[in-house]
Parts: C-alpha cells; structure tokens; sequence
C-alpha cells in the first residue's frame, strides 16, 4: 500500500513541473501577488481537520445564513460552482436565496435591476456596468451566475466600491461590502445570502472579521475552492479523488479544479491583456503541458537519438492555432488533403471540447482552454512524437517509416487495439496533469477475452461506432494504468517505454494490450 508521503509525491510531480514555470510567468508580470493582504490568505489556509462528501456539504450548506464563497476570477469552474449551489440551495426550498457579487459596483445596481425585470438584455448590462474595461475576465461564466440567480434568487445585489487596483484600500472595500451584506439581510431578512468575493477577501481577519462585528448573530460559512496548500495536503489521502475538506467549523474548502488549471488561466488572462488584443494566446500553456509531461516521463527532450528516447523532441514541438487563425487552419488542414466533411468534424469536436490535437498536420486548434481536455491533447502529441510523429499520406495516418493504419499489413483489427493503447495513454497522462479528472467507470470486466470481444464487435461496426469502442476501452485501460502509478507498482521507465513502444507492425498494438493487462491484474493480487 503506498504510503500518504508517496501518493502526494506520484499525484503531484508533473502538476508542480507545469505550476513553477507559470508561476515565474505571473511574478514577472504581477507584483501583486507578494503584498501582504494576499499573503495573509496563503498563509492563513495550511491544514484541514478532516474529508467531506457531497452530503456532509449539503448539511453545512443548509445550516448558514450567509454564505462566502471564495472566488479566483480568472477560473470558470469557481463561478459556476456557485451557480450550482445557490440552484441547490433555491431548490431546497425551505428559505428564499440571495445573491451578492464583487463584480458589479454597488453604484450600478439600478443598471442589475433592469436587466432583472429583463428590460435590458445580456449586451447592454455587459456594456454599462462596463465588464471587460473594470473586470476583464470571463464573461460566460459570470453572465451563467447572474441567469441562475435570477432563475432561482430573489435578488441580486452588487456589492463592491473603488478603488479595486488600491490594495492598500482593500480594507475599506471589505468594510463597504460587510455593510452592503447587512443592508441585504434587512431586505430579506429569511433568505441565505451567497456572496461571491475574490478568495483573498477570506483570510479569517479580512471580511469575515468584519462581517461578524456588522453581523454578530448570523451564521457564516466560509467555502474556499481550490486553495493551494489544501490541495497538495489532500493529494496524499488515499481516496481517488477527494470532494471537500473542513478546515474549521465555520470553513470548507472544495475541489473543482487544480492549481495548475488556475495559474494557467490567470496565465493567459495576464498575456491577453498585455497584448491588448481579442484572444489569449493558448501556445505557452500547452508546450508547458507537453514539457512537463515530458519531465515527468523523464524524456530528454534533446536527446539526439531514437531508442529510450524520442530523436529531438524539442524539435517536433506542434504548432498552436486560436480562434483568431481560424481560416490560416483551413488553409492548412486543406493543403494536407484533409476532405471539408473531416474538417468540419474536426472543429465540431474542438467546439465541444475547447481544443483538439490534430495529428494530421501536428497542430493544436484552441478556442477555449479547458484543462481536462488540453491534458489529454497534450499527451496525443507526446504519444505521437515518442512513435516518430505520425504524418498523413494519400489520406491516411502514418509514422515516420510510412507504415499506414488499416493498410500496408496492418488491418482493421491491428488498428483498433493501436487506438484502445493510444486513447489509454492520452487518458493517464490526463489524470497525471489533472488528478481530478473523473474516474472511467469500471465494467465490462478487465481480461485479455473481453477486449478481443470488443475487437471483434469494433471491426464489424461502422466508423464511429469503432472509435467509440475503442475509446470506452482505452479509457478503461488508461484509468487502471493510473491506479497501479499511484500504488507505486509501474515506474516511469515502465511508463515512458509504453509511450515509446511501436505499434505500426502486425500484432504489435494487440501484444502490448496483453501485457498492459497482465501487468495491471498482476497489480491487483498483490
């Protein structure tokens, strides 16, 4: 059994490669982040006295009257966690629901009201309460917020004042919020009020020392999201995936995303503003995806030969697009030979998952950074560059030796096994960026026969109906590879020569399934 020690270790080490380098990228273009009212929140969170599931929230939730729920501005996942737990709350049932947000002035409130009784739509509000010039984050998430609100609230209050940029009057904008909060509950005296406010705002002797002098009877929970320290600490408890902790009685803190994913968005907010154009550009964060995968995989990216290493990796690093070289990507994907039918089914997938890796050209296209999904991309590209960097001939897929998939000997059945190990590497290298990626759920059984069976099914269906086999399976395979990781029982050479292994010839792709297999159920006995 691996002790707690090592699982924060195998949880953590590609996570904390990423997280420096973003890091040195936000100090040089922050100072913020070394004052001492933002120290005193890092400071003030360092342990927690035990784990919480969903329901043990859910108690915590209905017991308060004031709700502060800690938000990183630049992390969609953090306001729409508070979307759904005011629904969650609303739908209760048994108190009416308030909403109170640091993203509006307090001065603009009469500009909230009309678009509350809908006399105004999305555009105007956005434009008048002047969104991008004064908050210049998200838009999506923030509007998805002020929807669920007004689909489940009885009000919605701004509650900020400038100036924001002063951090040597962030006192004052606590104690103008404390009393903006205290006007809320003698409008509503019988409802919970949910205050979104930047997680700083939350260290013990910030707003909630005020709040509790302006309001010494009311009960206050404090529910941080994602907050460093706890994170790592909570990377070493044995659970898969741990939900929530409770620091104090009056403090949880959630998990919903990683701290490599909030750095990183904040990353590319930063570079989008100091280039004053209309989109992020997306090309650091993932070559840091690839480099630290690389690293973890302990891969030479300069090696200059093929064998245990890939030849110049440095060198085959993937060209990134965003939605500003929309048509520069056509162009490209054209020229490849890439039919306009496949090219529309390419950014179909891009538009569901935010990004995708497009092996055909070596190339990254990124409208939306979601970190689940650039993980796994990432380790496509790896995967791809460890085998030679597959390129396209005549229509089809091949590597570096011109061997094409589904032809020149390798069949249909060579070629859904080649997709079960590659879908199962993107999975795992995922789950190694991105630990709180959900866990694949565990069925048919794991056995050498019941992934010839679903061969043997894939091979008979049609296009889609294979990959999707193939997919489900490699997921599966990707999740047990991760597990037997975390036990301590594969070591990253074993790990780096499954990146490594050749799956063009006959029979190959299908021999390494076996002895992934073997290996994992060798694993679980002992």
């Amino acid at each position: 059994m691996a002790s707690t020690v090592n699982l924060r270790s195998r949880r953590s080490a590609a996570q904390l490669h990423a997280l420096a380098g973003v890091e040195r990228e936000i100090r040089a273009q922050d100072s913020h982040s070394r004052r001492k009212y933002l120290r005193e929140f890092s400071q003030a969170f360092r342990t927690y006295d035990s784990l919480l599931n969903s329901q043990e929230i859910h108690t915590a939730l209905h017991a308060a009257d004031v709700v502060l729920v800690g938000d990183y501005h630049a992390l969609p996942a953090a306001q729409r966690y508070a979307a759904s737990l005011i629904e969650q709350r609303a739908l209760a049932g048994d108190r009416p629901v308030v909403l109170g947000v640091e993203t509006i002035f307090a001065r603009d409130q009469h500009i909230l009201e009309e678009w509350w009784r809908r006399e105004i739509a999305e555009d105007e509000l956005r434009q008048r309460i002047r969104f991008d010039l004064d908050w210049g984050y998200d838009w999506t998430p923030f509007h998805e917020l002020l929807v669920a609100a007004r689909d489940h609230a009885e009000g919605i209050y701004g509650l900020d004042c400038m100036p924001r940029e002063n951090l040597r009057k962030i006192g004052a904008r606590d104690r103008h919020a404390a009393a903006k909060i205290a006007e809320i509950r003698e409008r509503h005296p019988h409802a919970v009020i949910f205050v979104l406010f930047g997680e700083s705002h939350f260290a013990p002797g910030h707003l909630p020392r005020v709040l509790r002098k302006e309001m010494p009877a009311t009960r206050i929970l404090t529910i941080l999201q994602n907050v460093d320290a706890l994170y790592w600490r909570a990377a070493g408890e044995r659970a898969d995936k741990v939900e929530a902790v409770r620091v104090k009685d009056d403090v949880l803190c959630v998990f919903n995303a990683t701290p490599l994913e909030k750095y990183e968005s904040y990353r590319l907010f930063l570079d989008q503003w100091s280039r004053c154009d209309s989109g992020p550009d997306f090309a650091p964060t993932i070559y840091n995806l690839i480099d630290s995968l690389a690293s973890f995989l302990e891969i030479n990216r300069y090696s200059a030969h093929n064998g245990t290493q890939p030849k110049f990796l440095v060198d085959m690093l993937p060209e990134v697009h965003g939605s500003s070289s929309d048509a520069m990507l056509r162009r490209l994907l054209s020229r490849k030979g890439i039919g306009e039918q496949e090219l529309e089914t390419m950014l179909a997938s891009v538009q569901e998952r935010g990004s995708a890796y497009l092996s055909e050209v070596n190339a990254f296209y990124v409208r939306e950074f979601h970190m689940m999904h650039a993980a796994e991309d990432a380790t496509r590209f790896l995967h791809q560059a460890c085998r030679g960097l597959p390129r396209r001939v005549n229509g089809h897929d091949t590597n570096g030796n011109g061997v094409r998939a589904g032809v020149g000997g390798v069949g249909p059945s060579d070629s859904f096994y080649m997709r079960v190990i590659e879908h199962a590497v993107a999975y795992f290298g995922s789950r190694v960026l991105h630990p709180s990626r959900p866990e694949t759920e565990d069925s048919p059984a794991l056995s050498r026969a019941a992934l010839e069976k679903a061969a043997l099914a894939a091979v008979r269906a049609d296009a889609e109906k294979f990959e999707t086999i193939a997919q489900e399976w490699g997921y599966r395979l990707g999740s047990h590879i991760y597990a037997v990781y975390l036990s301590g029982k594969v070591k990253q050479s074993g790990l780096r020569r499954l990146f490594l292994a050749h799956l063009e010839e006959p029979g190959a792709a299908r021999k390494v399934c076996a002895a992934v297999i073997a290996k994992i159920r060798s694993a679980s006995r002992c």
